[in-house]
């Protein structure tokens, strides 16, 4: 939950066969570095809004997705579409239905919660610009009026053709483009899904056709008398179709490819015992730092810049000094831990610059050792770390020698 907006999940649509690419996958296409596929997904899991994520792929790449490093930890599983939309959509829908079977009640009534008002939004596997503002505004739309779709104003003259002829002009004042995420109600998307693929025997009945393709979420759910409400969409927000598509989508996610700066510091006092912690390596002879974890404060400073240059928070939020944090945890462990949300996030370290200052102990043939470690930590080479002493001049409790502060300058690129 972030703020008064409830959480969803997401189901994210992969299952279809790139046919006007010419034998392209183009989900699978690379951009900087990683798969079209990636991008849609990270862009999906980085708003608060999303808890879960359910992927849904064709039969013959379910395995291979399953095993891909660049899944973000928000995707809970990855299961095999149909021939259909609705059909990939249901397999999505029947995944987190399972995933709560044990505790979900028929409707709980709290928009966010388990049950049959809890949002889920159905995205294409081919529009990775999507933004988290977009995602949050679909969720609200949703919470309030049941369903909700982004749409976009058509601003050309549209006209109906039959056989290459020109047979009448449509009025684009009334008409509009749908994008997605498209938001619903768990419960309205159960009841609209179960009429669609069901075989109508009896089409004065009103029942949805079952033999019908729907194309999107919002067409299924009018067919089933269910009212969708329309938001503003992101003009930016493309669905790649087409190889011009491709090319659009990739110079724009290289622009927002970028190298991010961070600053982190922390500070440490000296306590019983030994030996000390610090740079990732045993300083023998030297007294231990005073922390939950086991005191390194030039790790700590390390992994506070990182997260600060990826816009991932900082240490003490993800690793709270409480029960869930290990007490006398290896800060090496934190800042692994730091990488890899990174690389969830699409970025990798690329550069450090670590001060450590400290009246004691003297430093000086330690800090290659660091140097090393600390690129060891960051899958880099040791030319992109560096690492200094000062002793303080007498200022502060660290030049006091009462404890140890270290601050770091970190750059985070995006993975190549």
């Amino acid at each position: 939950m972030s703020g008064s907006l409830p959480s969803a999940d997401a189901i994210v649509v992969a299952a279809g066969r790139s046919a006007r690419m010419a034998g392209i996958d183009k989900l699978l296409a690379p951009i900087a570095g990683r798969p079209l596929l990636a991008w849609t997904l990270v862009a999906l899991a980085e708003s608060p809004q999303v808890d879960r994520i359910v992927l849904v792929a064709a039969a013959d790449a379910v395995d291979r997705l399953r095993a891909a490093a660049w899944l973000p930890s928000k995707v809970v599983r990855v299961v095999e579409g149909g021939p259909r939309r609705q059909d990939s959509v249901a397999a999505g829908m029947a995944a987190l239905e399972m995933l709560d079977a044990p505790r979900d009640p028929p409707d709980d009534g709290v928009p966010g919660g388990n049950g049959d008002d809890r949002i889920v939004l159905v995205h294409d596997g081919a529009r990775p610009l999507l933004t988290t503002a977009l995602v949050g505004a679909v969720v609200a739309a949703a919470a309030q009026y049941g369903a909700a779709i982004p749409v976009t104003p058509i601003v050309d003259t549209v006209k109906r053709v039959v056989d290459g002829l020109v047979v009448g002009t449509l009025d684009r004042a009334e008409l509009t483009a749908a994008q997605t995420p498209q938001g619903v109600r768990r419960g309205l998307l159960r009841v609209a899904l179960a009429q669609a693929l069901a075989v109508v025997r009896e089409p004065a009945s009103g029942a949805v056709d079952g033999a019908r393709i729907w194309t999107d979420e919002a067409s299924l759910l009018e067919a089933c008398r269910i009212p969708v409400h329309t938001i503003p969409g992101d003009p930016m927000n493309l669905k790649v179709t087409t190889s011009d598509d491709l090319e659009l989508v990739s110079r724009a996610l290289l622009g927002r490819a970028s190298l991010r700066v961070g600053l982190g510091d922390d500070s440490h006092p000296f306590g019983p015992g030994g030996p000390l912690a610090l740079g990732g390596v045993a300083v023998a002879g030297a007294p231990r730092l005073i922390g939950h974890s086991d005191g390194d404060a030039a790790l700590h400073a390390v992994a506070d810049a990182l997260l600060g240059a990826a816009g991932l928070g900082d240490l003490g939020r993800l690793f709270p000094a409480g029960p869930a944090t290990p007490a006398g945890i290896a800060s090496a462990e934190l800042v692994r831990d730091v990488v890899r949300r990174l690389a969830e996030a699409g970025l990798r370290p690329a550069s450090v610059d670590l001060t450590i200052v400290a009246a004691r102990p003297r430093l000086d043939q330690w800090l290659d050792p660091m140097r090393a470690a600390i690129a060891g930590l960051l899958g880099l080479p040791v030319d992109r770390v560096n690492v200094k002493a000062s002793s303080g001049n007498l200022a502060g409790f660290e030049g006091a020698g009462r404890g140890i502060a270290a601050r770091a300058v970190a750059v985070v690129e995006p993975r190549l």
